[in-house]
């Protein structure tokens, strides 16, 4: 019987479960059927090394348990890409400098507040110590504490890739509309393009034979800033979703690219990317940043116009032209990991302190701390047991 517009189901009846758009892609039934012809397509005698960039992607795979779904000799290496851990302590110390500041706040993301800085200091602890640091969701957040507090000099901590930059592009433009002189932003903005060159110019170390691309970055940017991966150094891209379909269907697209011998960016996650990506978005960067001649990553060192900064045009907006900016070079915590975990040539249970003295409460590295970070996810997923069997053994 057709129901009226407006009329409620009758309790019998089944309801939908579930976010639209969303379940579809965390089929279990799907996923095994997708496993099962990726098991098909795999060559027993040849190892297959795909690197997924993205921390989302890491965690996803622990999370849905996909590695577990996939031929032995397929290994997936986690790559660089989690803001929070891709940026050098010398930054956090710079951010704990500027918090420190008379007269500032700092508004910054949760994470970054408990990413240690040297010397066991963090964001977190400047605050108990009486520095005005506070967490916002969004840049926007940020702005409005400026405009809530026109006697102190608010700065906006910005991370992120090319997903989080045109937010902060918005912020910093609307804050010159409105004419706000409290208002600035330590600016950590990185790109994908030149990180994914810095793993490729480190030679044959990873023995890597593709990339599953990030989706977020790849709607800004779209598929064609890949297309030197494929064309100057031989290996395949698929840019991929974050449910669990969409990379179980990209490892099998990189997978297939590998039998065929085809090198080329493809992309899986076509209901939001395409080749030309957000031109809104680009240009939006383009008028309120540009590059740095280099910019240092944890684990990866200085990597050329990787970052971007704020443009003259913009800089009474810009807190290291505002402020004195230490801008010092810091090395890891020693028995800290992180660095070699994001270039992908270790795991996190290769990290003697990974589980032990470095966990999600107390962590040393940022890999532990940040949401999208290697070794919270395999402590959260539970991959941290595997480090208890490896001590023992």
């Amino acid at each position: 019987m057709k129901k009226k517009q407006g009329q409620r189901p009758r309790q019998h009846e089944e309801q939908p479960m579930g976010i639209p758009y969303v379940d579809e892609f965390r089929d279990g039934r799907l996923a095994r059927k997708i496993a099962a012809a990726i098991a098909a397509a795999v060559r027993p005698a040849r190892q297959y090394r795909f690197m997924e960039f993205c921390g989302g992607h890491t965690h996803a795979i622990y999370r849905y348990g996909l590695e577990d779904l996939l031929p032995a000799n397929i290994q997936m290496i986690h790559g660089p890409g989690c803001p929070v851990c891709v940026l050098p302590m010398g930054r956090i110390d710079d951010a704990i400098a500027l918090a420190r500041t008379p007269g500032v706040i700092l508004a910054s993301y949760a994470d970054m507040l408990r990413v240690p800085g040297s010397n066991g200091t963090s964001l977190m602890k400047a605050r108990a110590a009486g520095a005005d640091v506070r967490m916002v969701y969004s840049a926007s957040d940020a702005l409005q504490l400026a405009v809530a507090h026109p006697d102190r000099q608010v700065v906006f901590f910005a991370i992120g890739f090319e997903t989080t930059t045109p937010p902060t592009a918005v912020v910093i433009r609307e804050a010159a509309r409105l004419d706000l002189d409290n208002f600035s932003v330590f600016c950590n903005h990185v790109l994908t393009p030149p990180a994914m060159r810095a793993i490729l110019e480190t030679g044959d170390e990873l023995g890597l034979d593709g990339f599953v691309g990030p989706s977020h970055v790849s709607a800004v940017i779209g598929t064609r800033p890949y297309d030197f991966v494929a064309a100057d150094y031989r290996r395949p891209v698929v840019i991929s979703g974050f449910e669990p379909l969409d990379v179980l269907q990209s490892v099998l697209m990189l997978v297939r690219q590998v039998n065929d011998g085809r090198v080329e960016v493809e992309n899986e996650f076509s209901r939001a990317v395409d080749a030309e990506g957000n031109r809104k978005a680009q240009a939006l960067m383009t008028e309120l940043f540009e590059l740095r001649p280099s910019f240092e990553w944890r684990g990866l060192g200085q990597i050329p116009a990787s970052a971007l900064r704020i443009r003259a045009a913009y800089a009474a907006f810009d807190a290291e032209q505002r402020f004195p900016v230490p801008a010092q070079a810091v090395p890891d915590h020693k028995a800290c990991e992180c660095g070699a975990i994001l270039r992908g040539v270790k795991r996190p249970r290769d990290c003697k302190v990974f589980g032990t003295a470095c966990t999600p409460d107390q962590p040393i590295g940022a890999c532990m701390v940040s949401s999208e970070g290697a070794c919270a996810a395999y402590y959260n997923y539970g991959r941290f047991k595997d480090v208890a069997v490896a001590g023992q053994a």
